[in-house]
Formats: structure tokens, C-alpha cells, sequence
């Protein structure tokens, strides 16, 4: 197999790097002229490798509320009242990591794609602008790992090629009612790992459990 990083790359690949980009000067990362120079290269660029120094210098992670407990189940919510409330519809992961955790907001699609990196959507915290998602998860040599809570239900229809695409065991019994979200999680695990796992909402795990039963929380 061909170097990946010498893979071509698509003009969803150049768009998402620039919206990475225009972040970071957002945040004061970067200066108007080094956004303006990177922009430029991004969109010049034909392969993998040709995106490495224009990321290599900047955090995998976007800007995210602290977590809070929530609770109860995610339901669609609309725009109004949540523009404190960052909102991610695409997760990239070059060589490095980026987690979407907390308290954020997913629309009807996400788009995540990592080469030689590591991705995390946390699901349990998230409000679902949509009561079907579709997680487009694309993995190169790297691994994607989505996590929702026991309300929510899963469909895995991705393929692993020389990898790994698939449901690992729950972590908590599932607990579907007529308005529990839906959760497809489509795309390709190539000589990598897309995983997608129920769990408790945070702050419930094991020992928190005994508490519970001790009568002690």
C-alpha cells in the first residue's frame, strides 16, 4: 500500500482544514497574514502530507462548554436559546486528536475523519438537533470512537477494511422509549477502528452505583 499521506485529498478535506484554520485565528492563534498564507496552501494542496505543517502547530481540540450533569434524554432542540451552546457538524483528526465532549450540539449529520489520529464523539451530553443522526465516520491508520448513553439507539453499517468497524458490548442497559434519538454510524475503518459503545451518563459509573445502593448518594 501506497504511503497514506501522499493520498490525494478532496475539496471536503481543504474546506474542513480551513475551517480549522479560521478557527485558530478566532481564538488569536494565528495572525490575519499566517491565516491568509495558510488558507492559500490549503487549498493548493493535493495530498495529505501537503496539510501536515499547517496543522502541526495548533490544538486537535475546538472550543467546548465545561461538562454538566444532564440527565434524561437528549430530544431535538432548535437553534433559539442555545448560542452558547457550540455546535460541531464535522470532526477532523490529522496525526493528532479531537474530542467532542460535554455539553455541544449535533445536527442531522457529522462528518469525522482521522489519518493517523484519533477522534471521540461523546454523545451522552450532546443535544441532538435531529432525531436521526448520521455519523459519517472515515478512519485512515487511526481510530474514531462515538459514545452514547443508554437512551439512545444505535445502527453500525460501516465496513473495516484490514480494521475494525463495529458495536462494542454496553456498558449500560439500553432504555428506549418512543422519543429516544436515533444514532447510524456509517463509513469505512481502513487498517484502523471505529467503535461505537453505549455507556452510563458521566459521573454514573461503578462507584457511583454502590452509593446509590449503600443509600450513601
Amino acid at each position: 500500500m501506497n504511503d497514506p499521506l501522499q493520498l490525494r485529498i478532496s475539496d471536503e478535506d481543504r474546506h474542513t482544514v480551513s475551517e480549522v484554520l479560521r478557527e485558530a485565528a478566532g481564538e488569536g492563534r494565528l495572525e490575519v497574514n499566517e491565516l491568509h498564507e495558510r488558507l492559500e496552501s490549503a487549498y493548493a494542496a493535493k495530498v495529505y502530507a501537503d496539510l501536515v505543517p499547517l496543522l502541526a502547530d495548533l490544538p486537535g481540540a475546538g472550543p467546548r462548554l465545561p461538562a454538566v450533569a444532564a440527565g434524561g434524554v437528549p430530544v431535538p432542540v432548535t437553534a433559539a436559546g442555545l448560542t452558547d451552546i457550540p455546535r460541531h457538524d464535522k470532526s477532523f483528526a490529522l496525526m493528532g486528536a479531537q474530542d467532542r465532549k460535554g455539553v455541544w450540539t449535533i445536527g442531522a449529520e457529522h462528518a469525522a475523519f482521522t489519518l493517523m489520529g484519533g477522534i471521540t464523539l461523546d454523545l451522552r451530553e450532546a443535544h441532538f438537533a435531529s432525531r436521526e443522526v448520521v455519523i459519517n465516520a472515515n478512519a485512515i491508520m487511526g481510530g474514531i470512537d462515538v459514545i452514547c448513553n443508554q437512551w439512545t439507539q444505535i445502527s453500525v453499517e460501516g465496513v473495516g477494511i484490514m480494521g475494525d468497524f463495529s458495536q462494542g458490548r454496553d456498558k449500560v442497559q439500553l432504555e428506549v422509549h418512543p422519543g429516544s434519538p436515533m444514532v447510524r454510524v456509517k463509513g469505512v475503518a481502513l487498517m484502523g477502528g471505529v467503535s461505537v459503545v453505549r455507556k452510563p451518563m458521566p459521573g454514573e459509573g461503578a462507584a457511583a452505583k454502590w452509593l446509590k445502593r449503600l443509600g450513601l448518594q
